[in-house]
């Protein structure tokens, strides 16, 4: 959609934050483009032009602003069904999907030609795939230049760039300025990867370590007081990489500081990115209190916890069913102690990683019902690594929401209630309901799951923050089960 001017312009004047991530201004007299929250003194307003991300500004032209640095702004979800096949390409771009393959990928991980690929991510950014991609690597870049002192080969390397040379020319181009001039010119950089990532206020800090530390699988995370802390193991074409992150609140920002272990540097992206959608960094409060009203009130900035990882959260949703959260927890630590892998890490008690659907996939269910685990949960757990290891099936953000909950209903020992939990954390559906849930139930006085799916329509579509705040609003703490 055309961003209107006139009221863009004024929320430029106010530096309002809740428009902070959803529109960039291009300034004509400069040819830089900035946050609407940037604060240098507001241009005029016939030499300003809005645009709706990143790439759009930079594809006419426009440099990023060096003081408000456009690269830390939030991200933005969408619940737009006709743009979802853009936007789960740009969810897979920033996670790094084009820095190892093509354009013709991508295309066939979405199931659509590239042509239609290249067709409607034109129509909903303006860019093409790669000039959209390009933005994204050239923005880490800047702020790996910025931030940390990563020789300049690898900082083209973490950011996505085959090479120093194609890195340092595009580098130039766009912004009239060698990585290495920038650096200088920086405030000056830390030996550690860390890095900030803003969010939309209000934000529920206190809420979301609370749900998170009350579900962390011991060995894989932890939490430190107000700190957060994980292992974690991705994959990229030329094997896995292991290590760990920290994530804390920035106490005079609107910002969550993340401190990435240095053997994770070539999978920045995607770090990032899952950090990005652990903590709900792309929510807009105001959009979803305006929706909730009465039932968002008592806890404004209450967010939807997502997972760092789709089939780990997958797992414990399992593992989770017709038991208490501690019970859960316990069966997550067997399991992770059978079958994950040994990591080191500075932090005591984080010591392995989570195994991948690929190592489960060819385990036996007797051999997870061993540890205590339910046999039909076994099996399940089974049948859900192998379709995530065989393509049937894919997990995250950048899915097909309908087919994809439809499709874990058809696996043995999942159904609805496990589907629409694993859709609100790991698919980061924001219209999610497990209607069958215990504690939505008794915080709606019904015992029908198809009554409370009939009341909850006044919440759509951020169904999932209802889910939440229900679970917060004076019912018991929730059973995680399937009715």
């Amino acid at each position: 959609m055309p961003l209107e001017h006139a009221p863009c312009y004024q929320a430029l004047l106010a530096r309002d934050t809740r428009f902070d991530g959803r529109f960039f201004v291009g300034v004509t007299s400069t040819g830089i483009y900035c946050r609407p929250v940037c604060t240098v003194k507001a241009p005029k307003a016939q030499h300003c032009r809005f645009f709706d991300n990143a790439a759009s500004a930079e594809a006419q032209g426009f440099r990023p602003c060096l003081r408000c640095r456009p690269e830390l702004a939030p991200g933005y979800a969408s619940v737009d069904a006709a743009a979802r096949c853009a936007r789960a390409a740009a969810l897979r771009i920033q996670d790094g999907s084009l820095n190892e393959a093509g354009v013709d990928a991508l295309a066939a991980q979405l199931g659509v030609t590239d042509r239609h690929l290249r067709r409607v991510f034109r129509a909903e950014f303006g860019v093409s795939p790669v000039q959209y991609a390009q933005t994204q690597r050239l923005l880490l870049a800047k702020q790996l230049l910025t931030d940390t002192t990563l020789p300049l080969t690898e900082v083209a390397l973490a950011s996505g760039f085959g090479s120093l040379r194609r890195f340092n020319a595009l580098f130039k181009a766009r912004y009239r300025l060698s990585p290495g001039a920038l650096r200088k010119a920086g405030p000056g950089a830390s030996d550690e990867l860390r890095f900030e990532l803003a969010y939309r206020p209000p934000l529920d800090w206190a809420g979301l370590l609370a749900f998170l530390g009350g579900r962390a699988i011991p060995g894989v995370e932890q939490l430190d007081g107000d700190i957060y802390r994980r292992t974690a193991h991705i994959q990229r074409e030329s094997g896995w990489l292991s290590g760990w992150i920290e994530v804390k609140a920035v106490a005079d920002r609107h910002a969550l500081a993340v401190t990435v272990a240095p053997a994770l540097a070539p999978v920045l992206p995607a770090v990032l990115n899952r950090v990005k959608l652990l903590f709900d960094l792309a929510c807009r409060p105001d959009d979803i209190a305006a929706v909730l009203g009465p039932l968002a009130a008592p806890r404004p900035g209450l967010r939807v916890p997502g997972c760092f990882d789709s089939f780990e959260m997958s797992v414990r949703a399992i593992l989770g069913q017709q038991v208490s959260v501690r019970a859960a927890s316990t069966l997550a630590a067997r399991f992770v102690e059978r079958f994950g892998t040994t990591v080191a890490t500075p932090f005591a008690g984080l010591t392995r990683t989570f195994p991948t659907p690929a190592q489960i996939a060819a385990t036996a269910p007797d051999a997870i019902a061993a540890l205590g685990i339910v046999g039909n949960r076994a099996r399940a757990i089974v049948a859900l690594a192998q379709a995530l290891a065989d393509g049937n099936l894919q997990l995250g953000p950048a899915v097909d929401i309908e087919s994809t909950i439809e499709q874990l209903c058809e696996l043995p020992g999942i159904g609805p209630w496990t589907a629409h939990y694993i859709a609100m954390r790991a698919l980061a559906w924001p219209d999610a309901f497990p209607a069958a849930d215990m504690g939505v139930l008794k915080a709606l006085g019904t015992r029908s799951a198809r009554e409370a799916q009939q009341r909850s329509h006044i919440w759509q579509p951020w169904r999932a923050y209802a889910v939440m705040h229900l679970w917060h609003g004076g019912a018991a703490a929730p059973v995680e089960n399937i009715a």
